[in-house]
C-alpha cells in the first residue's frame, strides 16, 4: 500500500507484480478493491497499478469537482510518482473511468500502450439540465446535509455489501467516500460533454490498439448495441462477456484480464 500526494491530496495506490504497466482505474464512486478479482490473473505477466480517485476508496478528501483532463492528468501524475512514467501503459477504464482513460489516451499518446474500456459509459448526446457551478454547490450542499443526518455511517457499508459484496465495504460509512460520489453524480455531465469535445480536438493515436469490453447479463441488447456504436467509433476491437454485471471485473475477471492481455500481447 502506498499514498502519493497529487494536488495536495492524499493518493493511495496498489502496485502488483512485474512486466509491461496496465493501469486499472474504476468506475463511479468505486474503490481499488473492486480489481481484486482480476489481479492476481494479470500480475504474473504485468504491473498492475491500482489507485483512488479524491475521496473514494482510502484517498484523502476531494478539494475540487472532477473534470475530464483532471482526472487524465491525474493518472500521469500518479505514474510518475511511483516512479512509472519512463514507459507507455495500457490504461484501462471502467463505467465512468472509461472517460477518463479514453482521455488519457487522447492527450498523452506517447504514454499510452494501449487502451481498454470495460463496459464503458457511453454518451451520444451528453447534456446538462443546469449549469455547472449550481450543481457544484447544491451537492455540497446536499453532501453536507446527508452526512450530517449519519446515513453514510448507518447505511452505506450494508448498502454496499448488498449491491456489490466486498471486506471493504466499510469505507462506505465514510462522509468522504459519499460527498465524492454524490459529486461524481453530479458532474458526470461535463466530463461526458469534455469527451464529446476532446474526441473532435484529439484523435486517439493510430498505432494504439483499442479493446471495447461489454457486459451483459442477457436482457435488453440496446446497451450492447452502444457499446459496438462505440468500438465503431473508437476503431476497437469488440468483445462481450457474458452472463456479466456492469461490475465486469468481479463477475468475470477471467474475460476481463484476458482482454486486457491479448490487447497488449
Amino acid at each position: 500500500m502506498t499514498f502519493v500526494r497529487v494536488g495536495g491530496v492524499p493518493h493511495h495506490v496498489e502496485v502488483t507484480g512485474s512486466g509491461p504497466v496496465c493501469v486499472l482505474s474504476a468506475g463511479f464512486g468505486l474503490g481499488w478493491f473492486d480489481w481484486d478479482p482480476v489481479v492476481p490473473l494479470l500480475a504474473p505477466q504485468r504491473t498492475v497499478v491500482r489507485f483512488d480517485r479524491p475521496g473514494l476508496g482510502l484517498s484523502g478528501h476531494a478539494r475540487v469537482a472532477p473534470t475530464l483532463r483532471g482526472e487524465a492528468e491525474r493518472m500521469l501524475r500518479i505514474l510518475d510518482a511511483i516512479r512509472l512514467g519512463e514507459v507507455p501503459v495500457t490504461v484501462v477504464g471502467h463505467s465512468l473511468a472509461g472517460f477518463h482513460a479514453e482521455a488519457f489516451a487522447r492527450l498523452y499518446p506517447e504514454r499510452t500502450e494501449g487502451l481498454v474500456l470495460v463496459d464503458s459509459s457511453v454518451e451520444e448526446r451528453p447534456r446538462a439540465l443546469l449549469p455547472r457551478g449550481v450543481r457544484v454547490a447544491a451537492t455540497r450542499a446536499c453532501g453536507t446535509l446527508l452526512c450530517a443526518t449519519g446515513l453514510p455511517r448507518a447505511a452505506g457499508p450494508t448498502l454496499r455489501r448488498l449491491t456489490a459484496p466486498t471486506p471493504w465495504a466499510r469505507v462506505y460509512g465514510s462522509s468522504r467516500v459519499w460527498r465524492a460520489a454524490l459529486m461524481e453524480y453530479a458532474t458526470y455531465a461535463d466530463v461526458a460533454r469534455e469527451l464529446a469535445a476532446l474526441r473532435r480536438s484529439a484523435a486517439l493515436p493510430g498505432e494504439v490498439p483499442v479493446t471495447v469490453l461489454a457486459a451483459y447479463e442477457g436482457g435488453s441488447r440496446r446497451w450492447l448495441d452502444r457499446q459496438q456504436a462505440l468500438a465503431r467509433r473508437l476503431d476497437a476491437t469488440f468483445h462481450i462477456t457474458e452472463p456479466s454485471s456492469h461490475l465486469a471485473m468481479r463477475d468475470s475477471p477471467t474475460d476481463v484480464a484476458k482482454t486486457i492481455l491479448t490487447t497488449t500481447p
